[in-house]
């Protein structure tokens, strides 16, 4: 499952990047390049390649982490829901600690 997911993640992550590279190029794309919308946007684009790497690498190993698919799902999508309404932020708690929690089920077990 995480090998899988893996994969879908970095496809996700290399499609959203070549459609925000579609006008990079732009000084005030989203409001310019420091612009709270086009950094949580940068950031859920970024989550979706590097959680994706992290879901690679546990598929490789002997364990399975359904919450660690999860929380890879969730965090870029609360990124991009919160470069769309910023109040969104607020959700962050929920795919850091679903993470959190599949990291400490891997490291003490995790399923076999």
């Amino acid at each position: 499952m995480n090998w899988y997911a893996g994969w879908w993640l970095i496809l996700a992550g290399l499609a959203s990047g070549a459609a925000l590279g579609l006008f990079f190029h732009r000084d005030n794309f989203l409001g310019g390049y420091g612009s709270f919308r086009r950094r949580m946007l940068r950031l859920g684009h970024i989550a979706l390649c590097a959680l994706g790497m992290l879901n690679l690498i546990v598929g490789l190993s002997a364990r399975s982490s359904p919450l660690l698919v999860a929380g890879s799902v969730m965090m870029p999508a609360v990124c991009f829901l919160t470069a769309w309404k910023e109040k969104c932020r607020h959700l962050f708690i929920i795919p850091v600690l679903t993470l959190v929690a599949a990291v400490v089920f891997v490291l003490l077990g995790g399923a076999k």
